[in-house]
C-alpha cells in the first residue's frame, strides 16, 4: 500500500525559501511519478509539479516555473520540492501523491495521499 508523508512547511516572508520533503515508504519510487499538489483554503486542489518515476522528466505549473524545483533520491526514497520566491499566493497545504510511472495533471489519478504539510506566506 502507498504511503507518502510530507515535511517541511512553516511560515515564510514572500521573497523567501522553504524545502518540502516527500517520504515514501513501502514501494520504490522507481515505479512511480511523485506529484506536488497544494490546497488553498476554499480553492480546489491543485498540480504543483511531479517527477516521473525515472527521475528525468518533470513538470511544472505555470506560475511556479523558474521558482520552484523538484528533485528525487531513490535510494533515500525521497523526493523534494524547492520553493524559491514565496508570493503570498503559494499559501496552502502541500500534499505529495503517487502514480505509476508517469505524471498527470489530475490528483485523481494519484494515490497514496499523506496529511499534507501546511506553507504560510505572509509578511
Amino acid at each position: 500500500q502507498l504511503q507518502l508523508v510530507e515535511s517541511g512547511g512553516g511560515l515564510v516572508q514572500p521573497g523567501g525559501s522553504l524545502r518540502l520533503s516527500c517520504a515514501a515508504s513501502r514501494f520504490s519510487l522507481g515505479d512511480y511519478a511523485i506529484g506536488w499538489f497544494r490546497q488553498a483554503p476554499g480553492k480546489e486542489r491543485e498540480g504543483v509539479s511531479c517527477i516521473d518515476s525515472r527521475g528525468i522528466s518533470t513538470t511544472y505549473e505555470d506560475s511556479v516555473k523558474g521558482r520552484f524545483t523538484i528533485s528525487g533520491d531513490n535510494a533515500r526514497r525521497m523526493v523534494y520540492l524547492q520553493m524559491n520566491s514565496l508570493k503570498l499566493e503559494d499559501t496552502a497545504v502541500y500534499y505529495c501523491a503517487a502514480r505509476r510511472f508517469t505524471c498527470s495533471r489530475s490528483h485523481t489519478q494519484y494515490g497514496g495521499w499523506g496529511q499534507g504539510t501546511q506553507v504560510t506566506v505572509s509578511a
